[in-house]
């Protein structure tokens, strides 16, 4: 199994944002503590997709965060990517796997038990598990109540992260739930000082967990 850190996992939106600030969002999340960043561009064709995942990734590498693209594995493997995250209606994880081979990181989305442990058999290194909350972001989602998150933590060996809605005022709903951290987007994307934002919910997470 990785060695993943995956306490606060930062999932790109570039709805409200020029290409310009959402790497300088980026950058700021990642000097307050981001540990993991997804690019997701639900609307980019390949190139624009490539191009913007290459130079989100030197900001990555500079400060040692792995990389994962959304969905995309041809653009994953294109800009030298750490793994690639795939939902309910992408690749199966076993053919993402196949494609990428033992090294890379692959994560995958599960709302179920039955998801999580399909999954990880596939070889899925991590799950993203929620909607927690209603989100703002242009993805539809489906409600995952909190014991559900926390039977598919204890289902399967691997990292799960809890995702949808999650901000600093909501988040304590997790408590108690052996989660290895939480993904967000607007908690940071919309965020005023991101740098801020990342670091704080970094120290209410490892508090959380502790």
């Amino acid at each position: 199994m990785k060695n993943l850190d995956m306490s606060l996992y930062l999932v790109t939106d570039s709805t409200y944002h020029t290409e310009e600030s959402l790497l300088r969002t980026v950058e700021a999340a990642c000097e307050g503590g981001v540990t993991l960043v997804q690019l997701r561009e639900k609307h980019a064709g390949g190139r624009e997709y490539l191009e913007k995942a290459r130079k989100v990734r030197e900001i990555t590498d500079r400060f040692g965060i792995p990389l994962i693209i959304d969905d995309r594995v041809d653009v994953a493997m294109a800009c030298g990517a750490a793994g690639v995250h795939v939902g309910s209606s992408d690749l199966p994880v076993s053919e993402v796997r196949r494609i990428l081979g033992p090294d890379r990181i692959v994560g995958a989305t599960a709302k179920t038990v039955e998801a999580a442990r399909k999954a990880y058999e596939d070889g899925a290194d991590y799950l993203g598990v929620g909607a927690i909350y209603p989100t703002t972001t242009k993805v539809v989602t489906i409600r995952t109540e909190v014991s559900t998150l926390d039977a598919i933590c204890r289902a399967v060996p691997i990292p799960a992260v809890a995702i949808g809605g999650l901000n600093l005022e909501n988040m304590g709903i997790l408590d108690g739930t052996p989660i290895a951290g939480i993904a967000v987007v607007s908690a940071i994307m919309k965020a005023e000082d991101p740098k801020k934002a990342a670091s704080d919910l970094l120290g209410k997470v490892r508090q959380m967990r502790h």
